[in-house]
Formats: C-alpha cells, sequence, structure tokens
C-alpha cells in the first residue's frame, strides 16, 4: 500500500463525503473489511478522485451519472450530497439528471430524481446529514 496515496484518499473521501461518513465507515471494520476499506481508500479516492485532469465536480458529476445507470441508489444519495460539497449546482444536478433519465432509461431518472429531490429538501431544511 502506497502511504501517501492512501492520506490523499483519506483526504478526498473525507471532503466529498464528510467526517462522520468516514468515520463510520472505517469504524465498523473488521478483519473482513479493513483491506477492502484501505483498497477503496487508497486507489478508489487516491489513485482516481487525487488525479489531475478533472475537477472534484466534474468527477462528482460523472459518479450521479454511473451510480444512477446503475440502480445503485444509497451511493448515489451520499454522492448527492458529495457533489454539493464539491460545488455543484442544483441545476447542474438537474441536467445530469436528465441526461441519464434519456440514456439510462426513465427508470432510471425518475429514481435518481426522487433521490436528489430529497436531498435537496433535507439541506433547504437543514436537516442534511453530516
Amino acid at each position: 500500500m502506497s502511504e501517501e496515496r492512501y492520506q490523499q484518499g483519506l483526504e478526498i473521501r473525507r471532503k466529498v463525503l464528510g467526517d462522520r461518513y468516514v468515520d463510520r465507515a472505517t469504524g465498523h471494520s473488521d478483519p473482513l473489511t479493513d483491506d477492502f476499506q484501505n483498497l477503496l481508500t487508497e486507489y478508489c479516492w487516491g489513485g482516481v478522485w487525487g488525479r489531475d485532469g478533472l475537477s472534484m465536480a466534474r468527477r462528482s458529476l460523472n459518479n450521479l451519472c454511473i451510480l444512477a445507470t446503475l440502480g445503485r441508489d444509497e451511493e448515489f444519495e451520499l454522492h448527492v450530497r458529495g457533489a454539493r460539497r464539491n460545488g455543484c449546482t442544483w441545476d447542474e444536478i438537474r441536467e445530469t439528471l436528465i441526461q441519464v433519465a434519456v440514456y439510462s432509461g426513465m427508470p432510471a431518472g425518475v429514481a435518481a430524481f426522487r433521490i436528489a429531490k430529497r436531498v435537496r429538501d433535507e439541506e433547504q431544511a437543514g436537516t442534511t446529514p453530516s
């Protein structure tokens, strides 16, 4: 494991997903999941999100497309929150989800908009989880 890439990944993961989420994910790690958490942090967050070439906001919008298309609703919701932390506007998220609906199917779009609306409503009410 590259300690430098792991630390970079941990910093980015915290910035995008929030300390509370990352602490919960890594705090529940055990001998079964330790290696996976390390792999996820080092390669996904450090190796991919830590690359130059795309802004954090662009990476967030890309993730929204992929996760909505795959129907990974729990991760999609997490990354809608991350997209907002990365500076994505609701207009950008809306346009991204319209594109998802056309290219990935209306059911994927319906689910994505339902989740995004819930996140937006929580954000506006000040009840967004950290």
